[in-house]
């Protein structure tokens, strides 16, 4: 058996043998944190500035997918009736922006204009840390029952059925006022475990009369949380994708003999949460465990991790978490991209964190990500195929009536002379959600509809330039 660190070295050798095509399927996700930076210090004008340049340079850099943060403790970055506003965009809680401005409506059409999805991404349980001033309108203000605290964090007590309704109402709100394209949670369930502390729920584990062991029940709880958001979005908007960025490390193989060769903590055990439940139940339509370590971590090895990630026989979608900064830091792009492109059950990645992103976004788009890719399919969707489009040509712009099975549209460009082939990445010139698309370079165009489901049409008829 070859060491972890002579299994490294002969990935790095083998590399320039494993450079494959590029895939025209690739999830390349980015995380927009919204807390703790700098939202609150800028000006309205100035903030939609900041997050257009970000957009366009996360265009540049192939992106494809933006999770933007929306609700970090349970405020809203929206006009929203339900909570108030976040201390992260306006410095107090419960304060609106002057000027005023929505930043889920403008980040939503602005990444649609950049032909990217926009999932709304929030942190279901977590509220401002104890001692943070309030608003009347927060939910921990107006039912404070609800609300349980575990060292100097509050947090919304995950076994209670109004905690999970309450959640769901918000969710509800945001798919019913926003053209987003899916829900999106993080690792934040029951709280990350403080040493020699025990989480404060002793009173609701009774009341619940329970014939589980505590550990089931608070798997249970956040399931049963899971369940109600996935069953939301089938009755309010059932092509939107909802997904879950766990803790990397599902169980250590000491614990749990089909669990991973590493020794750190257990998102099933100490959080309380187990994604592959969800997945086998089909609750949820992708999960993106965060590898953040390094390839040859003591505890966590990325090496390890990516593998027993990629081996899984999951229903839906996997893509990695990974640490931009990180990366950068310990020059291990190439590895970590190629072996996770050879893993079976692995369709992309999302990276930590946009802001992060620049810094290796020139080796990532020279080499990863040279050709634009589209989001991969959900076939489970079950949703009908959008018609061709009828193109038409006029001062340079294509343009093509639209039709309601079709949620985007896919620009190729062949040379005149070369033969129409969709599977082609490389001829990709852009995602639009809008019917029209402006045009230069002279060639051959055609257009395919993408469904809701992200299942495409056929070709439409060509246009010659």
């Amino acid at each position: 058996m070859l060491s972890r660190v002579s299994k490294i070295l002969t990935l790095l050798v083998l590399m320039p043998l494993m450079l494959a095509a590029a895939a025209k399927r690739d999830f390349r996700g980015v995380w927009i944190q919204t807390i703790y930076q700098g939202y609150d210090k800028r000006s309205t004008a100035e903030n939609q500035t900041y997050l257009s340049a970000l957009l366009d340079n996360l265009q540049a850099c192939g992106i494809n997918c933006i999770f933007f943060q929306v609700r970090p403790w349970g405020d809203a970055l929206y006009d929203s009736n339900i909570e108030p506003w976040s201390a992260a965009l306006t410095g107090h809680d419960g304060t609106p922006p002057m000027p005023h401005w929505d930043p889920l409506l403008f980040m939503v059409n602005e990444a649609h204009r950049r032909g990217m999805e926009l999932h709304a991404w929030l942190n279901p349980y977590r509220a401002p840390a104890v001692g943070k001033k309030l608003s009347a309108k927060h939910p921990a203000k107006l039912h404070p029952e609800r609300f349980v605290t575990y060292g100097k964090a509050r947090c919304m007590d995950p076994a209670l059925p109004e905690n999970r309704t309450h959640i769901c109402s918000v969710v509800r709100d945001i798919l019913t006022r926003y053209d987003v394209d899916g829900i999106h949670f993080d690792d934040y369930f029951y709280p990350y475990p403080i040493a020699k502390l025990q989480f404060p729920d002793f009173q609701s584990f009774k009341r619940s009369k329970t014939t589980l062991s505590p550990a089931d029940w608070r798997r249970q709880n956040t399931e049963l949380l899971i369940e109600a958001v996935s069953h939301t979005l089938a009755q309010v908007k059932p092509w939107a994708r909802f997904g879950v960025s766990p803790f990397g490390i599902w169980r250590n193989q000491r614990t749990d003999a089909s669990g991973s060769k590493t020794t750190g903590l257990q998102t099933f055990d100490d959080l309380f949460a187990d994604p592959l439940a969800w997945d086998r139940r089909g609750l949820v339509d992708y999960i993106i465990p965060q590898l953040y370590w390094e390839l040859n971590h003591r505890v966590a090895p990325y090496f390890e991790l990516c593998q027993w990630w990629g081996s899984l026989k999951a229903n839906h979608h996997i893509y990695i978490g990974e640490d931009a900064e990180k990366v950068l830091k310990y020059d291990e792009l190439d590895p970590k991209m190629l072996l996770a492109e050879s893993q079976p059950a692995i369709q992309g990645h999302c990276w930590w964190y946009a802001a992060a992103l620049p810094s290796i976004a020139t080796e990532l788009r020279s080499k990863h990500y040279s050709v634009l890719a589209l989001v991969p399919e959900y076939p489970w969707k079950n949703l009908p195929e959008a018609p061709a489009p009828k193109v038409r040509c006029s001062q340079g712009s294509l343009t093509w009536a639209p039709d309601p099975k079709a949620r985007k549209w896919v620009v190729y460009h062949f040379k005149h002379s070369e033969p129409i082939n969709l599977e082609n990445p490389q001829a990709i010139q852009g995602v639009t959600y809008s019917p029209s698309f402006a045009v230069a370079a002279p060639g051959t165009y055609v257009v395919t509809a993408l469904n809701h489901a992200n299942i495409e049409s056929k070709a439409s008829n060509k246009i010659e330039i």
